[in-house]
């Protein structure tokens, strides 16, 4: 176990897949996050020492420094969905991508995976959307053979998509959807950790590759799909942008007089701005074909961990059965 790799965000969503599969195949790890003691169950991912936490924070060049050094692969997987007093966009996915890629040249680091988005444009009127293309392309300056990987929407049994409106779908007669005609194309989180493998061995070519699954559908279609798999008949009401516009601003606005003490996790300005765009692979850069992947389709996946937002749960299809006798 000679090889090392820093994971910045190895223990979140997405960085604890990659972590237990760069585990499975002998490297050492390092899961480099702002808070290790909440990070010790990956040390489960291999031997005895193999599997690492250490602190670190992107937004501090010495952490960082030190988590990058002595290894030969570096991936970050770092991102917000949302900011607040301390973790801003710009710090985080432009000036904290720029940090690890530079830091990663200079400590002499063979290759590095950086996990973007679907949907990262320097031009974008998302300030998400906007600091992860600026992201990338500081990446790029500072490590131009850096592989950047833009995943659309990824699910799997931790996310926050499904979940999300299967645990809604427990209490509420009502879903409201804002874009519920905007396209996505959600990919199995597994298989987003295992393109990400492959480029960390060095298997693919330097570039970008975006990776979206093989069911392209309207967000509508994807909370039809969760309720059918969760059994629960819900009315799907789609918010016109106008309102969600309205909504998000006085969200916003309440979260900053407030200072913070109130959470804007309903849905933000920036949110509404992405809900208006599709989330598919365009097909002008690489995809799942240049890694010979192919994504696992969501019927694969989503009844393995939805069935518990079921009315009886594990115990629906018993009791469905016996209803029919």
């Amino acid at each position: 176990m000679s090889n090392l790799v820093t994971i910045f965000g190895g223990s979140g969503f997405l960085g604890r897949y990659i972590a237990s599969r760069m585990a499975r195949q002998g490297w050492r790890v390092r899961v480099a996050v702002r808070r290790p003691n909440e990070a010790l169950f990956t040390r489960t991912y291999g031997g005895v020492g193999q599997v690492e936490p250490v602190l670190a924070n992107i937004r501090d060049e010495e952490s960082t420094r030190k988590a990058i050094k002595g290894a030969k692969v570096v991936i970050n997987c770092v991102g917000i969905l949302l900011e607040d007093r301390r973790q801003k966009f710009q710090s985080v996915q432009v000036q904290g991508a720029e940090r690890i890629a530079r830091l990663s040249s200079i400590e002499g680091v063979e290759r590095l995976v950086h996990i973007s988005a679907i949907g990262a444009n320097t031009n974008s009127e998302s300030i998400s959307a906007r600091t992860k293309g600026e992201g990338e392309s500081s990446v790029l300056k500072a490590f131009p053979t850096a592989v950047i990987l833009r995943p659309s929407i990824v699910f799997g049994v931790e996310d926050g998509f499904f979940n999300r409106f299967a645990a809604m779908s427990r209490i509420s007669p009502v879903l409201p959807l804002i874009g519920a005609d905007t396209s996505f194309q959600p990919v199995y989180v597994d298989d987003v950790a295992l393109a990400a493998l492959s480029a960390a061995l060095g298997e693919v070519p330097n570039g970008i590759y975006e990776l979206g699954g093989p069911d392209i559908e309207t967000f509508r279609k994807l909370i039809e799909r969760m309720l059918k798999v969760v059994r629960r008949k819900k009315l799907i009401i789609n918010q016109p942008m106008i309102a969600a516009k309205i909504l998000s601003y006085n969200l916003d606005m309440l979260q900053i007089i407030s200072f913070n003490i109130f959470k804007n996790f309903i849905v933000t300005r920036d949110q509404v701005k992405q809900l208006a765009l599709d989330n598919i692979v365009t097909n002008n850069v690489g995809t799942f074909v240049d890694f010979e992947i192919t994504p696992q389709s969501m019927d694969a996946i989503l009844e393995s961990y939805l069935y518990s937002y079921r009315p009886y749960g594990q115990y629906t299809s018993i009791h469905e059965s016996a209803g029919d006798n």
